[in-house]
């Protein structure tokens, strides 16, 4: 078996997004092919016992065999973080450790590690030291934050030495998507660092649900119960005569709207253009002929108690931190994936 451990220096770089990707590519050419999320810290509730969300989501995306005991061996609820602070460490280890072994016979094992190299250290399950007991290759995955970027993917080879065969850069903004791949990439390539793939950030993988929106706002649904899985990825405020409103959002399709309450004639300017979703702050509803035409053109309405700042911070904070455990998104990772991710040159580095 080989094992490949796909890790990051922070969350929401796109370590499923690779895993995902990765893990499809290897099953289409013939491999047994494994996958192991080793750690989470955001688990739910599936029958008896707490797994991690992803590892769910990617376990039915790809119809993974393995029981969810194997793919999400060890995931921090409340109950484990009280037995953490009792100082019962072996536990996370023992439950990784003997999933890990019971995947031998896999041709590969593809491990999605923690949010940071760090996560974990306290049970002795950080990215580091499963790396070096499970003797695993390593693709580093950055975010691309600019030349602190080249740092990070640099330093992790240092650290980790002959088990880093690679890296990619992520969420590339498309305006310097040439640069990093052309100038970036070949500088790093000099310095003795394989860079596997250069991938954009893609306006789907970064959106999110109305339905989620709905939960980081704590709001309500006036209107459009059945949108509630539509896909966000651009945004507007409202603030603005009606006339310039009309010309504003006609220029951005499929967003939301955020307004006040009181501006009805925003919110029906919004209505008449590429509207998925209106949230109305201030804590008051709009009126009938507003939901009317919202539920006549197919527009959600959802009505928060924040005033449309703290509204628009939210809303910038959950899409800085999107999940790939949503419906239209593995199909697209695919995609991103087959278009820019080297796989013959990531397979010779692993027979190398």
């Amino acid at each position: 078996m080989i094992p490949v451990f796909i890790t990051s220096n922070s969350g929401f770089s796109g370590k499923n997004f690779i895993a995902i990707g990765l893990t499809s590519k290897l099953i289409e050419l013939g491999y047994n092919v494994g996958y192991m999320k080793p750690i989470s810290k955001t688990s739910i509730k599936e029958g008896k016992d707490f797994y991690d969300a992803d590892a769910i989501f990617i376990k039915k995306a790809l119809s993974l065999a393995e029981p969810m005991n194997l793919i999400s061996p060890f995931a921090l609820s409340y109950e484990t973080q009280i037995v953490q602070l009792r100082d019962k460490v072996k536990l996370a280890h023992k439950r990784i450790m003997d999933a890990f072994n019971s995947m031998k016979d896999k041709d590969f094992l593809i491990i999605s590690g923690p949010g940071d190299i760090f996560e974990g250290s306290l049970l002795d399950v950080d990215a580091l030291s499963l790396i070096n007991e499970m003797q695993a290759y390593v693709i580093f995955v950055e975010a691309w934050k600019g030349v602190t970027s080249m740092d990070a993917v640099y330093g992790m080879q240092k650290l980790v030495k002959d088990r880093y065969i690679g890296a990619v850069f992520n969420k590339v903004p498309t305006n310097i998507f040439p640069y990093v791949k052309d100038s970036v990439k070949p500088f790093m390539e000099k310095r003795g660092t394989k860079i596997f793939g250069v991938f954009y950030k893609d306006k789907l993988l970064e959106s999110v649900t109305i339905r989620h929106i709905i939960e980081a706002l704590n709001g309500g649904i006036l209107c459009g119960e059945d949108k509630l899985d539509e896909l966000i990825s651009n945004f507007m405020i409202g603030a603005m005569d009606v006339a310039s409103a009309l010309k504003y959002f006609s220029k951005v399709p499929d967003k939301v709207v955020i307004t006040g309450a009181n501006r009805a004639d925003i919110q029906l300017a919004a209505i008449e253009t590429s509207t998925k979703c209106i949230i109305l702050t201030g804590g008051l509803y709009t009126n009938e002929f507003v939901l009317e035409r919202a539920m006549a053109k197919g527009v959600a309405i959802i009505a928060v108690q924040d005033d449309t700042f703290t509204a628009v911070d939210k809303i910038e904070n959950i899409l800085s931190k999107t999940r790939i455990r949503e419906k239209g998104k593995i199909e697209r990772a695919k995609k991103l994936f087959d278009e820019e991710f080297d796989l013959n040159r990531f397979l010779k580095s692993i027979k190398h």
